[in-house]
């Protein structure tokens, strides 16, 4: 039988094991293919640390909003019922609140607020004004300033949500 025929009667297999033989031992695209499902997965979670990173320095812009609008009150005082060119209203503290910081979604809402209340452990407790606290102090009256803002995410996420609103709010007493 000569080499011919072998080949003929070799059968699928053998010639399938010929035809592709030489390629069953390398190794050189092995690693473009691992690259190749690797990168995606790893821009995903890069791009999801960045977004968390990004939502994180935006929640302490809205904090930081929240403390300069109270220096701005403590300086220039605050008249709830002022005209809103006066420096003292809650028109003029919401916008510094506004200006004070680069995030442009910021909104100081709701509005600076003025209340009386007593010092306690875990917080203001509210009282009428004039009254006197149960540790025989007299009622101070606090300002409240706040600011709020919506953060949307850089990518969408499956199963988490592409918008998530931002809180701060700071409180100081003013008399």
């Amino acid at each position: 039988m000569t080499f011919r025929h072998q080949m003929l009667f070799a059968g699928p297999v053998s010639v399938f094991r010929r035809a592709f033989g030489r390629f069953a031992g390398a190794r050189g695209g092995v690693s473009a293919v691992e690259f190749a499902f690797v990168v995606p997965i790893a821009l995903y979670l890069f791009a999801g640390a960045v977004d968390y990173g990004l939502a994180f320095y935006l929640q302490m812009q809205a904090r930081q909003a929240a403390q300069v609008g109270l220096q701005y009150a403590a300086m220039n005082g605050f008249i709830p019922n002022a005209a809103s060119t006066d420096p003292r209203s809650p028109a003029a503290i919401a916008n510094v609140v506004v200006n004070a910081t680069m995030f442009s979604g910021l909104a100081a809402s709701p509005s600076p607020t003025s209340y009386c209340g007593c010092a306690s452990a875990t917080g203001v407790v509210r009282q009428d004004c004039g009254d006197t606290c149960s540790d025989g102090t007299k009622v101070g009256t606090y300002l409240k300033v706040s600011a709020s803002g919506t953060y949307n995410t850089l990518v969408p996420y499956p199963l988490i949500r592409n918008s998530f609103p931002l809180n701060a709010s700071a409180t100081v007493r003013m008399q």
